[in-house]
């Protein structure tokens, strides 16, 4: 009996136009700032916490405040993205179905490359994904104030032995509110965030419809294959930056913990940066055939343009994050240790 011959090719296109792939590349390109802020949750409360505590030879207190800056920093960069990214995402989804409805016809006309639909068009692309990943560089420094207030109260969640020297402080700690006028809005009754749910697509299509923003993107748009990855370098510097100086000025954090605090984010964000821009660029150049070989396998389907969006937000937010948050941590702990008790002695 004679067996046929596996077509490895045939094979391997069926991989790339897989319908639960091509879906997961849909929602990452529609929900970009959400699918960041999901992936940072993840890796900063259990993979960055993991790898800070397995750290050896390291101050155990120094490795705590570590870890509980990274799930801190997570948690609310997460809930402070969905506030605000989510209702533009949405926003945005709806301006695709119905552009004609939000935007101005000069808009439109002028966002529309010749022979391709509005949403095919690199000016609109590079437009939608420039405004939605805009949430998290918008949000920095509110998010870096809100992480860092909220260290103290983690840290007596976690490590609530830590503070028993003095039991009068345990107090100040146990209530977020006690402490920290941050979290006033949090817990008045008369807040809401209702003015969020008006953020709909027609403050939106206001940004498109702007002649400055329509001049700006088609200045940039040669960036669109990267405006995730330099979003996020810009995002990250921003909020070490903000990190830095509330680190500095708080009054509820140790004062033998903070010098290694700053020099953990600061080490952490330039080598997650410079290694990470020079391994998304290598991947890049080694991705071509790749590239090629996807655009042919699903040529026929008309949300190709979001798939390949959906890559360039995907490859840049997992090596990053896989620096970042998995790799780097040991490294930048232990050098902070070091690099503290150097100065003290």
């Amino acid at each position: 009996m004679k067996l046929g011959k596996i077509d490895n090719s045939t094979a391997f296109k069926s991989n790339l136009n897989n319908k639960y792939f091509l879906k997961s590349l849909e929602i990452i390109a529609d929900h970009p700032a959400s699918f960041i802020a999901g992936t940072t949750l993840f890796m900063s409360s259990i993979v960055r916490p993991a790898a800070i505590m397995l750290t050896p030879k390291t101050d155990k207190e120094n490795k705590k405040y570590a870890a509980v800056d990274s799930f801190s920093s997570g948690l609310v960069k997460f809930a402070i993205t969905e506030m605000v990214a989510l209702p533009i995402e949405n926003a945005i989804k709806n301006i695709d179905k119905a552009p004609e409805k939000f935007l101005k016809p000069e808009t439109i006309k002028k966002m529309t490359e010749t022979g391709k639909s509005l949403i095919d068009s690199k000016n609109y692309k590079f437009a939608s994904q420039l405004i939605k990943l805009s949430t998290g560089l918008l949000t920095a420094v509110p998010k870096s104030l809100i992480a860092v207030a909220l260290m103290p109260f983690i840290m007596n969640i976690f490590f609530p032995k830590t503070h028993k020297q003095n039991e009068n402080k345990i107090k100040d700690y146990s209530y977020p509110k006690t402490y920290s006028p941050v979290f006033k809005q949090f817990y008045d009754d008369s807040v809401s965030f209702k003015g969020l749910e008006n953020f709909t697509a027609k403050n939106v299509s206001k940004i498109f419809n702007s002649n400055i923003f329509q001049n700006f993107v088609q200045k940039h748009n040669i960036n669109d294959t990267n405006i995730a990855r330099n979003l996020s370098i810009a995002t990250d510097m921003l909020l070490t930056g903000s990190f830095i100086l509330q680190t500095k000025n708080s009054k509820k954090i140790d004062e033998k913990r903070k010098n290694p605090l700053i020099y953990n984010k600061t080490i952490s964000t330039i080598l997650s940066v410079l290694l990470g821009y020079k391994i998304d660029n290598f991947i890049q150049k080694n991705s071509v055939k790749f590239m090629e070989k996807f655009k042919d396998a699903n040529i026929s389907n008309p949300n190709l343009s979001k798939y390949i969006q959906g890559i360039n937000i995907l490859r840049p937010t997992l090596i990053f994050a896989l620096l970042y948050y998995g790799i780097l941590p040991v490294l930048s702990v232990f050098t902070a240790d070091k690099i503290d008790k150097y100065q003290q002695n």
